[in-house]
């Protein structure tokens, strides 16, 4: 079991949205908070939240496009607050775009923070968890890390990336007796702003998530080791549906909405 109290909790992408609910939500639990954003106005209003629930937080501004930012911040972080417990691997970019409309800055901005990132960022504290003799790393990927669909091509590479960084190292782990956990965190859509516009053909089965709850089921899964959590349930399903042919596997993905569910997609706007 992982306790969050007196924990050293790295939440990245830790100013608004998910990132930011799950600092508080750690926060209630006792943690000691080390929150990374470029978003450094973000970073100061989530310390002050934190603050009110008589949490502390050390806030930390990079560009997670930039390894030795990475590399340096996790320096600092090592030295001025030690050794730390559980690192969430949160934050994320989307483009909303095709293949052909994204730019290959959009392109490269996808893999740099949803794929490069999390490995950067984790191959930076891993050592010292393992040393401690504890440790617990969790990635937040995606349905889209499941399964893809149209005007997500680059995200979902890149979430497809990320599940497999934390699957090979949950193995890699296992395979040298490292007694450091790991989580995958596969939602659906959340009502953050990220997503804004998007749509699902079935809310009552695959429904648009909302954000509390998510972080609610994080925490509990992270405090009880759980190594996947996959939401909702119906998303479970994919693995079944591969084993299908191609052509049969398509047309569900069409039947259920998911290849038209960014059709109105208009995300955040740009901070």
């Amino acid at each position: 079991m992982t306790q969050l109290a007196d924990a050293v909790v790295l939440i990245t992408g830790a100013a608004s949205g998910i990132g930011r609910l799950l600092a508080l939500e750690c926060a209630t639990r006792g943690a000691r908070l080390v929150l990374w954003d470029r978003d450094a106005a973000g970073l100061e209003r989530v310390r002050g939240e934190v603050a009110a629930r008589s949490g502390h937080a050390r806030c930390y501004t990079l560009d997670l496009t930039d390894r030795e930012a990475i590399k340096a911040t996790a320096q600092r972080v090592l030295d001025e607050v030690g050794t730390v417990t559980v690192l969430v691997n949160n934050a994320g970019v989307v483009t909303g775009k095709t293949l052909t409309e994204a730019s290959d800055a959009d392109i490269e901005r996808s893999f740099q923070v949803n794929a490069l990132a999390p490995l950067w960022t984790t191959r930076a504290f891993l050592p010292r968890m393992i040393a401690a003799g504890d440790g617990h790393v969790v990635t937040v990927s995606s349905a889209g890390g499941i399964a893809g669909t149209a005007k997500l091509v680059d995200y979902c590479a890149s979430k497809f990336a990320a599940f497999g960084f934390d699957e090979s190292l949950r193995l890699e782990l296992r395979r040298v007796g490292a007694p450091v956990r790991t989580t995958i965190v596969c939602p659906f859509y959340i009502h953050t702003g990220m997503f804004d516009g998007v749509r699902t053909r079935f809310s009552w089965l695959i429904p648009i998530l909302e954000p509390e709850d998510v972080v609610r089921r994080m925490v509990r899964a992270i405090e009880r080791d759980h190594a996947r959590l996959i939401m909702p349930w119906f998303v479970y399903t994919t693995f079944l549906a591969r084993l299908l042919p191609v052509p049969v596997y398509d047309w569900l993905n069409d039947f259920f909405g998911i290849n038209r569910s960014m059709d109105g997609f208009k995300g955040r706007t740009p901070r």
